[in-house]
């Protein structure tokens, strides 16, 4: 007879410590109680250039903000770790070149691990590299990109890989993203960092920040936020 079988109290298997903390649920969209906002419409503070020590030079207006073609990247001031993310986006409505060149950017996890932000709506370009890909490592499991001009909603479940003291990467990292309540990364396996040319790499790191791309294309951004996990 197995252990199980002898238990007759169904308290037994009662766990009653620790009891989880208490979380508001977001409201007409926006975030949970114990979110860090990253940007609620109204400036760029948690926000700087990504290659330089300056403010982040993207336009504000109308509750989002919109990548200036020319300003750079830019990154959030603090770094993170395992997260869940939101983040909303818009495609330009005037339809310029075509594949990578169509309402392209994208978001990076610790700078280094990027979801990919691309008009895929009715554009064609390589499958790894379409709207939802991780970039040029793994295909989404389905197209769900909106027409240019209506909000796409990325939220984004990440867990950062692992490395021991020697710098060798000992728990792989993954990523599972939802879009626009479609699921298209179901817990996928990071390869390594994101690469325009050759193969993802493995460099020890900790903690990074989150970057947003700018690839020369308007793209809109709004309502961003985080829990750490």
């Amino acid at each position: 007879m197995s252990a199980s079988a002898q238990i007759t109290d169904p308290k037994a298997t009662e766990v009653w410590e620790p009891v989880p903390q208490k979380v508001n649920p977001s409201k007409n969209g926006g975030a949970p109680s114990d979110a860090i906002v990253l940007f609620d419409g109204s400036n760029l503070n948690a926000w700087k250039s990504r290659n330089e020590d300056k403010p982040a030079g993207w336009k504000v207006e109308n509750g989002y903000m919109e990548v200036a073609r020319g300003a750079g990247d830019i990154m959030t001031k603090k770094a993170f770790g395992d997260i869940q993310l939101h983040i909303e986006w818009s495609a330009p409505t005037e339809i310029v070149g075509e594949g990578q060149g169509r309402g392209n950017s994208g978001v990076f996890l610790q700078e280094r691990y990027e979801v990919q932000i691309l008009d895929s709506y009715v554009s064609k370009t390589y499958s790894n590299g379409q709207a939802g890909s991780i970039y040029k490592q793994s295909i989404p499991l389905v197209n769900a990109t909106a027409a240019p001009g209506e909000w796409n909603v990325y939220d984004i479940i990440y867990k950062a890989p692992q490395f021991n003291k020697d710098g060798i990467k000992v728990a792989d990292g993954y990523v599972t993203v939802i879009h626009n309540g479609v699921v298209i990364q179901n817990h996928q396996r990071l390869l390594g960092t994101t690469e325009y040319i050759g193969f993802p790499k493995n460099p020890a790191h900790g903690d990074g920040a989150i970057i947003l791309q700018d690839h020369g294309n308007p793209v809109r951004f709004r309502n961003i936020w985080l829990r750490t996990l």
